[in-house]
């Protein structure tokens, strides 16, 4: 019966892929329809707050070779995991006039935000290459391999929105609550900082948060030129399944009453 249903969930998906392509192409440009500088600020956003943080940060840090890279390929990440799951929360409520008029999978707008976010995260990612030609640091072999913690990073945002999105049409306040939660989340986070100046009763707070083992797997990558290890993205993946896997059972158990409270 579970599997019948999961079978027919994936044909629903295929059957509204096109509608889900529409949904993310609208999100971008909603996303940049009054800024003038339009989609260029997807470059220059974390481009300015790179430089900003490195004339900060890096004569404090000095133990931190190429610091540009750094702290882009963590911010990066970070921003796709904030923006995409605080959009996703508020995609429900945002969509309800839509949703509400005809029958579309409610879960696409979840979807859909996340994958905006991961276009707005690639075209980031233009800056950091560029960073890297400038800084000579080396274009290896072990990129390639930077697909699966990001592939992880989409499907852990997925989960994580699946269920605040469900919290939000019932409890508003929760958008709130959540940006301190991601503020709290990225001062955790060996973003701007190196791992270590952290006193070693809280290291478990790295051990333990698959956005952090994620970043390192990601600078191994692009910053380090070497694979990450097992855990770095065992972890994280595991995590990522079981958020997906409960967003996905709070969403469904629940949607049918999101037209009483939107």
């Amino acid at each position: 019966m579970v599997l019948n249903k999961i079978k027919n969930e994936l044909v629903n998906f295929n059957k509204y892929r096109y509608l889900l392509s529409e949904l993310v192409s609208r999100d971008i440009k909603v996303k940049y329809r009054q800024s003038v500088l339009g989609i260029l600020w997807s470059l220059l956003d974390p481009l300015l707050s790179m430089i900003v943080l490195t004339i900060v940060f890096s004569t404090l840090f000095k133990r931190i070779e190429n610091y540009p890279i750094y702290y882009l390929s963590g911010m990066l990440a970070y921003r796709l995991f904030s923006s995409g799951s605080s959009s996703a929360m508020r995609s429900m409520v945002q969509s309800a006039s839509i949703w509400k008029a005809i029958y579309v999978p409610k879960y696409l707008y979840v979807v859909s935000a996340v994958l905006s976010n991961f276009v707005t995260y690639l075209l980031s990612l233009i800056v950091l290459f560029m960073l890297m030609v400038v800084l000579h640091v080396n274009f290896t072999i072990y990129m390639i391999f930077a697909s699966l913690p990001i592939l992880v990073l989409i499907v852990l945002t997925i989960g994580v929105g699946l269920i605040m999105a469900t919290l939000n049409v019932f409890f508003r306040d929760m958008q709130y609550l959540y940006s301190v939660f991601t503020l709290m989340l990225m001062y955790s986070t060996p973003i701007f900082y190196p791992p270590d100046i952290l006193p070693q009763s809280f290291v478990f707070i790295q051990t333990f948060n698959p956005l952090y083992q994620i970043i390192k797997c990601l600078r191994d990558c692009f910053l380090y030129g070497q694979l990450y290890d097992l855990y770095s993205i065992l972890f994280p993946t595991l995590c990522a399944i079981l958020f997906l896997a409960i967003g996905l059972l709070v969403f469904y158990k629940n949607q049918d009453k999101f037209i009483l409270y939107v």
